[in-house]
This record gives C-alpha cells, sequence and structure tokens, in this order.
C-alpha cells in the first residue's frame, strides 16, 4: 500500500499543474507565456540546475558517471531514431530531436524530485544538464543542418551547470544567502513550467497521427528500454538507477519544437509538434508506470 501512496505524491502535484495550465491555456487562447519563458531561461532554469547541482548531496563522480550515462543514452536514442526515421523514409535528421531528446527538465526533474527527493533531484539535473547542452548544440545542428555554438555560448543554464560542477570539484558549499535565493527561484520554476507545458498543449496540435504514433512509440517504449538496458550492463542500483529510468521515459521535450520552429520547414515543424502532443498525452499513462517500476525496484 506504501508504494501506491508514494505514486500518488510523486504523480498528483505534476499533473495538476499542467491540468491547470492546461486549463488556463483553454480560457484564454491568447495566453502569453513569453514572461514564463523569459524568466525561466534567464533565471529559473539556472538557478534550478545551481540548487539541483550544489545543494543536494550529489557528488562531484556520481555526476559525471551520470552525466556519461546519459551520453549513452542519447547515443542509443539517435541510432533507433535514425532507424525508425528511415523506415519510414521520413527526414532522419531535421525530425530525429523529438525522438532523442526527452523532457527532462519541464516533467523528468520534479518527478524525479518527488520520487527520491534532493537526492533525485541532484541525480537528474546531471542528466538533464547532458539534455541542455545537446539542445543547443546537437538540437540546432541536426534542425538547421549547420554547425553553430553561438546559441550555447549565449545560455545560461549552461553556464550554471558549469558554475555549480566546479562548486562540486572543489567541493564548496554556497553560502547560505545564495542556496536559499536559488532554492526559491528553483521551486517557483518547477511549478512555472509545468503550467507552461499545460498551456503549451492548448496549442501544438497533431498533423500526422500515423508518424505520431510510431514515434511516441520509440520515445516512451523504447526510450524506457534504453535506461534499463543501461542499468543492467553498468550494474547500476538504488536511487540513481531509478532516476536515470525516469529521465529515460519522458517524452518528447518541448524545446525541440521551439528550435525545429527557427531553423526547420513547416513540414518538419509539424511533424515535431506531433510527436510532442502525442507522447506527452501518453506519457501521462506511462509515467505512472514507469514510476511505480523505479520505487519498486531502484529505492
Amino acid at each position: 500500500m506504501d508504494i501506491y501512496l508514494k505514486l500518488i505524491d510523486v504523480i498528483v502535484p505534476v499533473f495538476t499543474l499542467v491540468g491547470v495550465g492546461y486549463y488556463l491555456g483553454k480560457k484564454n487562447p491568447t495566453y502569453d507565456t513569453k514572461f514564463i519563458t523569459n524568466f525561466a531561461a534567464k533565471f529559473g532554469s539556472p538557478a534550478l540546475a545551481f540548487y539541483a547541482i550544489t545543494s543536494t548531496g550529489i557528488s562531484f563522480n556520481l555526476f559525471i558517471n551520470y552525466f556519461f550515462y546519459t551520453l549513452l543514452a542519447v547515443i542509443c536514442f539517435s541510432i533507433i531514431g535514425v532507424v525508425i526515421l528511415a523506415i519510414q523514409k521520413r527526414d532522419f535528421i531535421s525530425e530525429l530531436p523529438p525522438l532523442i531528446l526527452p523532457n527532462c527538465g519541464n516533467m523528468g526533474l520534479p518527478i524525479c524530485l518527488f520520487a527520491y527527493g534532493k537526492l533525485g533531484l541532484g541525480v537528474a539535473s546531471a542528466i538533464s544538464a547532458v539534455i541542455i547542452i545537446s539542445h543547443f548544440t546537437f538540437g540546432i545542428f541536426l534542425a538547421s543542418k549547420k554547425v553553430s555554438f553561438k546559441v550555447l555560448l549565449e545560455s545560461t543554464p549552461v553556464y550554471a551547470v558549469l558554475v555549480a560542477v566546479g562548486f562540486l570539484y572543489y567541493n564548496i558549499q554556497p553560502p547560505k544567502f545564495i542556496e536559499n535565493t536559488a532554492f526559491l527561484l528553483a521551486y517557483s520554476t518547477i511549478a512555472l513550467i509545468l503550467m507552461s507545458l499545460g498551456i503549451a498543449l492548448t496549442k501544438l496540435k497533431v498533423f500526422s497521427l500515423k508518424n505520431a504514433i510510431i514515434s511516441t512509440f520509440a520515445r516512451l517504449i523504447l526510450g524506457p528500454l534504453v535506461g534499463l538496458g543501461l542499468i543492467y550492463f553498468f550494474d547500476l542500483k538504488g536511487i540513481p538507477a531509478g532516476v536515470l529510468f525516469i529521465q529515460c521515459s519522458m517524452p518528447s521535450a518541448i524545446l525541440t519544437y521551439l528550435v525545429g520552429s527557427m531553423y526547420s520547414s513547416k513540414k518538419v515543424v509539424n511533424s515535431i509538434a506531433s510527436t510532442i502532443v502525442m507522447s506527452t498525452i501518453v506519457s501521462f499513462l506511462t509515467i505512472p508506470i514507469i514510476v511505480f517500476i523505479s520505487l519498486k525496484y531502484f529505492f
């Protein structure tokens, strides 16, 4: 019974905030999320990354190890994605990002926090760091088919990760006033980005149901299998293993749509939007199962 109560404690807050955002988006179709986007990009996400890395008890070695495991996961996702898109005769370059970059930030971080506490948030931050960097390097390369590091160099969260890792490496505890400030910004960001996810779902549409279903299968079924494969290959145990499994099981990241909108054709952008909407909706069914497995076998 305890595990079912824990599952409720993890899932209900996340889905409730997404639901609030969806309600606001439906009630006001012109709802402007620019404030949330700017706040999260410039202040919230950097603070969340800094707090999660420096104040949750994660060690430098643990951070580096799970950073490496996530890189391997992205490589595996990429191989699977290319094969699936090539079989369908779709653009296996520009349409690849939503298959290989899960929503580890908007959904993964709060779920790992509620499931495993501060340590879960710390490990999840190592995984999210890889995904953030991938968005601004690999993601832009795939969308534009050009190499550019300009957006990466202008990304505040990336610098926050680098500074936080420096604190970890030298075993420096940040001053309490910095930790408290980061704490407030971090937790307010979690609430805002979950609501923004709900608002985004009211604006994105499914343009190709067949392609969206196949891509969703790749993200939500094969993604967790890759996570389990890494866990058993490297003999990972406990909370960190559970966090990796959860993060590998997240739906497609909304940021892939934003990047695609800037660099890809309308046809590709519509395909990406379809994958995000379908995978996010289906994840409301799969995430409780994933969290249940994680709590039962990786604690």
